[in-house]
């Protein structure tokens, strides 16, 4: 009887710290589709649960590190929300492919349009973005998540040196090492490279027309030439026949 209330007390206690553990592991993260490279591409999804039972999640807003500004912040649609992209100016602009950037996002916002997270749901939110920072192993964004009953949940706090996780954990972007392309992973790597490959492509095409005309003209003068020295033979044979003709008329 007394190993029975044991056993019982001890699944009610690890049932609890289940239930404790839940909620608080359930918490909007930053995941990169393939991989974030320094100093290249991603495609970001912010993934945003919905941790009450009785209130749907209706409102997202994605605060970017100032001290890590990117240059290109473009947010995929998500049918039902509304999106809003915030933008400051940079105390130190930024030199992208030849020419500087002056501004850069600062907070992305999600409203609910006709849609929401409801309670035992997550929802995605994809944003690509570039070029991720060189000198830099992580990006925190701070999120703050509002539900339909007012309450409002602050994702800030960053990790701990002890490695701890906080109470209320910002999303943290792990970044890999650089790639050779600085295109990086995920499908905004992709985008861009098949910009480049787009570029290659039609300069080579470019090329091949330059080299075609260029092989067409030579045949072309080639041929004039021939014809034209048909035409003198010709012409010679012609004056050579006459003169024939003539002697023997007048013989």
């Amino acid at each position: 009887m007394n190993l029975s209330r044991i056993a019982l007390a001890t699944g009610v206690a690890a049932s609890t710290v289940l239930l404790l553990a839940g909620p608080a592991a359930a918490h909007v993260s930053v995941q990169p589709q393939g991989e974030a490279a320094k100093g290249g591409y991603a495609t970001l999804n912010f993934k945003v649960p919905n941790e009450r039972d009785q209130a749907s999640t209706v409102k997202l807003e994605v605060n970017f590190p100032a001290e890590h500004p990117l240059s290109s912040v473009t947010p995929e649609a998500v049918p039902g929300w509304k999106i809003e992209i915030t933008k400051g100016k940079l105390d130190k602009p930024l030199e992208v492919h030849g020419r500087k950037i002056t501004e850069a996002v600062t907070k992305v916002t999600w409203t609910a349009d006709g849609s929401k997270i409801e309670p035992g749901y997550f929802q995605q939110f994809p944003v690509s973005v570039g070029r991720l920072p060189e000198d830099a192993d992580q990006m925190i964004f701070k999120a703050i998540q509002t539900y339909d009953n007012k309450e409002v949940v602050r994702w800030i706090e960053e990790p701990k040196a002890s490695g701890e996780e906080p109470d209320s954990p910002a999303p943290v972007l792990a970044l890999s090492a650089a790639s050779d392309d600085h295109h990086g992973g995920g499908a905004a790597g992709d985008d861009h490279a098949a910009d480049d490959k787009a570029t290659d492509k039609a300069a080579s095409a470019e090329g091949d027309k330059k080299e075609t005309h260029a092989a067409s003209s030579s045949s072309s003068d080639t041929t004039a030439r021939t014809l034209g020295i048909i035409g003198i033979v010709v012409g010679i044979a012609g004056v050579a026949f006459g003169v024939l003709a003539g002697r023997r008329r007048t013989a």
